[in-house]
């Protein structure tokens, strides 16, 4: 178990050729609180419900953070509206990146608010609902490489061709201070918060977590949820050095192959627990989601009533947040996860 140590914030460098001479800029509690200017003149606050029968279920009150309510889907949009601020700040007229979608279509929407070109680069075989949104924005999109990792390549080699903005989908100051105004929205609403959940790809999310939640409340102990079968993230946090895993998940949500440095060393020493889940499980997270809330989530949207039920002893009785993180999936998913027995029952004891 990993406790918190006195966390006051991570400063570190956007690795980019064309953030040479620019401006250092920290993840910070102080930062994102100066991204709510941005992030509210395009975004509202979302929906923090309690829900009746998952608190019964789970003997606790129980909140979702509805982040699939947001433009877009996901809490991606509030880390690309803060960025994309401040780029129109520096004159940037491109960016480029690569993602399996929810980063991407965050990225791409919110350069067409600030008038900013956006290439954004997918996997083969990518989840055609994510490209069809992504092309929506007017972006240019690039299908190329086999995996998360392989794409990035490609970004890189652009890159070079190109005088283009790098974003990075995690290791990216202005993407993580974004993304904390959910959590402030949080505990605004729910001062009284002990536990919070939260599923872990390239992290962002859980970093903007603890750089919010722990700065003002120590005690608040966040969980994150993470497929077994892209366990990068996981790894690096057992293991306290970031590591590189198999990357064979269907959610999108979570798949990535390796951890990424900027969240890693925000969140490696402020997590309270991690739950890992099998591909059956995030199916019955989309399926519980549905039954539970009336609300349609993606895989890692709605691994966090999973990872809630497998961590029901240690959140009796507490107030709980499960983040609803997005609700990006194809049809087919969503098909099959409909046809379980859970959305239409909720929770089977096995």
């Amino acid at each position: 178990m990993h406790h918190f140590a006195g966390y006051v914030g991570v400063r570190f460098i956007k690795k980019n050729k064309d953030m040479k001479g620019k401006k250092e800029y920290p993840v910070s509690l102080a930062e994102v609180i100066k991204a709510k200017k941005a992030v509210y003149n395009h975004l509202i606050p979302t929906q923090l419900a309690r829900y009746e029968g998952l608190s019964s279920l789970l003997e606790a009150d129980i909140y979702v953070k509805h982040e699939n309510h947001n433009p877009t889907g996901t809490f991606k949009i509030r880390g690309g509206v803060n960025l994309m601020h401040h780029l129109k700040s520096t004159g940037t007229e491109g960016v480029i990146t690569f993602s399996t979608g929810n980063h991407g279509l965050s990225v791409a929407t919110s350069a067409s608010l600030f008038g900013i070109n956006a290439t954004i680069v997918v996997p083969e075989n990518n989840n055609e609902s994510k490209n069809r949104k992504i092309l929506g924005t007017g972006a240019e999109l690039i299908e190329a490489g086999k995996t998360f990792e392989e794409a990035s390549k490609i970004v890189e080699q652009i890159d070079k061709e190109k005088s283009l903005f790098y974003v990075h989908p995690a290791n990216e100051p202005h993407l993580i201070n974004g993304v904390g105004t959910e959590f402030l929205e949080i505990i605004e609403s729910l001062p009284e918060i002990d536990s919070l959940i939260v599923p872990i790809g390239a992290g962002s999310e859980a970093a903007a977590a603890v750089t919010v939640l722990k700065a003002i409340n120590p005690n608040i102990k966040i969980y994150a949820v993470q497929a077994e079968s892209s366990p990068a993230a996981y790894l690096s946090w057992k293991s306290g050095v970031i590591t590189s895993a198999e990357n064979t998940t269907f959610a999108g949500g979570f798949a990535t192959g390796v951890g990424y440095e900027s969240p890693f060393e925000i969140y490696k020493d402020n997590l309270e627990g991690f739950i890992l889940l099998s591909e059956e499980e995030i199916y019955q997270g989309i399926s519980m989601a549905g039954y539970y809330t009336q609300n349609l989530v993606e895989g890692a949207g709605g691994s966090t009533i999973v990872a809630a039920i497998k961590l029901k002893e240690k959140l009796k009785g507490k107030k709980v947040v499960l983040q609803f993180s997005g609700c990006n999936e194809s049809p087919e998913v969503i098909e099959k996860a409909y046809s379980l027995p859970s959305f239409k029952s909720g929770h089977i004891k096995k």
